[in-house]
């Protein structure tokens, strides 16, 4: 590969070409069919669908990576989506790190202790934040980050010949809800280092998941929409907070095949008939005295987000501005026919608030009923993924690294402490498939006057 990027001089975008991204972005390697997986899950054929049942990710990266965003709601859409399959995914992201390594040690090291050891059959690699040194393309620094990354892609290929592996650019660099420090923007030497990063993927035959593409197209979008808060969706410009991280996972996950459909019910109310219950059983159909009520048993659960309003707005606005609900969680019971103009909706017994027949006869989107008791066993799903990510956190970082050395055998009182928290994140992971599990719930719909 050439010293200097193809295209540096057009990396500079302006917002109107910003606002043309599509917010989601990836590049593809079509890879052949994994062995051993189901023939068909979820309405996606085997081989459309990335990851299989045995699967063990490892997430490799910076702070980026360390802060346990993206790949934590990479790993609960996994868990919610397809809630039977065995995955297990495990986070090793390190602040300051580069593809020469870091504060964490050098690269041999890391890639010993904090990937090979795990025997992961996918990995995920996101690396170059920290390599461009923020300031303008730098030709000595890009030549070492394409040297080091070659280093680390051929080191894996070694010693784990069978792992299917991601790439990921770089995130954005926040260019675009304030001034750039410098002529062009530090963002734009991540672009070009991401133009690397996609012609290693193209010479090795790896996928690759831009996450920058669309992070700045949803900045841009966000500017617009509220210029105040877009700023606080990279609040130091370098980290993302949830509604950036949801872009990255939401990358990796278009470049991973992902099917958009949670349950998508479709009744005619006026036969009691069912038109569509793609991953889901409709059954127990009913229409007593105008109140029409029905079972439903989906094979999924929706994706859980850290949604909150009150404390994620990032969150809140990224959704907002980006089509990644469409793409990710499509939720829909629509149905036609009904005979009054509006209806209370019960979930299980529980008030769901009021809905218009027309609203019904357009298809409801269930993911935006914070209530929903799917939605609310999603968020306990969420809330499960990350106390295990916390229990192995603290066994690594806490634990072995600080008190291990390389290479020497492990110090018995260590070894049983890290025992000892990998023993309580397998309970968490047992009570964690548990809850992934769907339930049945019962939805009634009571005529208002």
């Amino acid at each position: 590969m050439n010293s200097t990027p193809r295209g540096i001089l057009g990396a500079l975008l302006t917002v109107a070409a910003l606002l043309s991204l599509p917010i989601i972005a990836s590049t593809r390697v079509p890879e052949p069919k994994q062995p051993g997986q189901p023939k068909q899950m979820n309405g996606v054929l085997d081989g459309e669908w990335y990851l299989g049942d045995g699967d063990r990710v490892l997430f490799y990266g910076d702070s980026i990576t360390e802060q346990r965003l993206y790949t934590t709601y990479v790993e609960t859409y996994y868990r919610s989506r397809f809630p039977r399959r065995n995955i297990t995914f495990v986070h090793s992201g390190w602040g300051g790190d580069r593809v020469t390594g870091g504060g964490g040690g050098p690269i041999d090291q890391r890639l010993r202790r904090d990937v090979l050891a795990y025997k992961p059959t996918v990995i995920t690699i996101c690396l170059g934040m920290n390599d461009g040194g923020y300031r303008a393309f730098d030709p000595a620094l890009y030549a070492e980050y394409v040297q080091g990354y070659r280093h680390i892609l051929d080191t894996l290929k070694r010693e784990l010949p069978r792992a299917r592996i991601t790439l990921l650019t770089a995130p954005a660099f926040d260019d675009v809800t304030r001034a750039a420090a410098f002529p062009g923007g530090y963002n734009t030497t991540l672009i070009a280092y991401g133009e690397a990063v996609k012609q290693l993927g193209r010479e090795y035959n790896l996928r690759v998941a831009d996450t920058n593409a669309p992070m700045i197209s949803m900045l841009a979008r966000a500017r617009v929409s509220n210029a105040e808060l877009a700023a606080k969706i990279i609040p130091d410009r370098v980290h993302p907070g949830p509604g950036g991280h949801v872009i990255m996972a939401a990358a990796v996950l278009t470049a991973w095949n992902a099917p958009m459909t949670v349950a998508d019910i479709e009744i005619d109310a006026d036969r009691n008939k069912i038109l569509r219950q793609t991953n889901s059983l409709v059954s127990k159909i009913s229409l007593d005295n105008g109140v029409f009520t029905f079972t439903h048993a989906d094979s999924a659960l929706p994706w859980p987000l850290d949604r909150d309003a009150a404390h994620n707005q990032d969150m809140v606005l990224s959704l907002a501005v980006s089509d990644i609900e469409q793409a990710f969680n499509r939720y829909r019971l629509k149905i036609n026919n009904m005979s009054a103009a509006k209806y209370a909706l019960k979930v299980d017994g529980q008030d769901m608030g009021t809905v218009a027949s027309e609203d019904l006869a357009r298809g409801v989107d269930l993911a935006a009923l914070p209530a929903l008791p799917p939605n609310l066993q999603a968020q306990q799903v969420l809330a499960l993924t990350r106390k295990h990510n916390d229990l192995h956190f603290q066994r690594w970082r806490d634990v072995q690294v600080p008190h291990t050395k390389d290479g020497e055998p492990i110090p018995a009182d260590i070894q049983k402490r890290m025992d000892a928290l990998d023993a309580q994140e397998v309970e968490v992971l047992k009570e964690l498939h548990k809850l992934a599990q769907p339930v049945p719930h019962t939805v009634q719909l009571t005529p208002l006057p």
